[in-house]
């Protein structure tokens, strides 16, 4: 593990990192501590795409962590940015929660062929065929389509459960189009984060839960990819994605001994 002694700063996942539902990872405000005390800079790059970032810093609060919302990347983060190359962007979101506050007060809200992004996130109980169907016709009138992530699964309070990447899948097959991903593991996202602390990929570490989206999306970018064995976290998974990380820790806990020498 000679690569530790060059790193400078981490990016880290959220949800399945420093918590799982609603209850946090055993060390895991120890862990954040550490890297205030020693001078690690660090920035959250989540594909959470159900809340706005002011709720996702409020709900850390409530679990013990102290955390800036400017701290927190999202891909609403990234898409906002993105339509910025076209004046008065007119959009659909297909979203739940309140991740609508990231974004302009412009929605779409007419018909087919006025839209000019259709932007998918993880809609939960909102991806209805109706509302799919409605994405499907705006598409093929010309709307770019959006993904906010295109993570296969999630751990949800009740168990794993599907995220965008799905539907975001069905909505490429119907309409024979190729979605924009502002997500992990889109390497522009991680430069968002990456530019905002100032640091160079080569001494960044990527801490997440996902074999794919955050190991091997960061290790694309020039970065090293740490995994944990908490949230989503699958052996059977990891041994047959053919993705080997830089370092698996059993959770962010380990971080402090590790980076210690212990």
């Amino acid at each position: 593990m000679e690569f530790l002694s060059s790193i400078r700063g981490f990016l880290i996942d959220l949800d399945g990192v420093l918590y799982t539902g609603d209850v946090p990872v055993p060390g895991a405000e120890k862990a954040i501590r550490f890297l205030n005390e020693n001078g690690y800079s660090y920035r959250f790059v989540s594909n959470t795409t159900r809340k706005c970032r002011q709720t996702i810093a409020e709900r850390l609060f409530r679990m013990g962590f102290d955390i800036p919302e400017k701290f927190i990347f999202t891909p609403p983060t990234a898409a906002v940015a993105y339509m910025k190359k076209k004046s008065n962007p007119r959009f659909r979101l297909l979203t739940n929660g309140d991740v609508w506050r990231d974004f302009p007060k412009s929605e779409d809200k007419s018909g087919p062929g006025t839209t000019d992004f259709v932007i998918v996130g993880d809609a939960g109980d909102e991806m209805t065929y109706a509302n799919l169907n409605r994405a499907f016709r705006d598409v093929l009138e010309g709307a770019e389509l959006v993904a906010l992530e295109y993570d296969r699964y999630w751990m949800a309070p009740e168990g794993l459960s599907l995220s965008a990447g799905p539907f975001v899948a069905a909505l490429e097959f119907a309409t024979g189009r190729k979605a924009v991903l502002m997500g992990k593991p889109s390497r522009d996202f991680f430069n968002l984060a990456l530019a905002d602390m100032g640091i160079g990929a080569e001494q960044v570490a990527m801490i997440g839960d996902d074999i794919r989206t955050d190991v091997r999306g960061a290790q694309a970018a020039g970065m090293r990819g740490v995994l944990v064995r908490t949230g989503k976290y699958r052996e059977d998974i990891v041994r047959n994605s053919g993705i080997r990380p830089d370092l698996v820790i059993d959770s962010i806990r380990d971080i402090e001994n590790i980076f210690r020498g212990e």
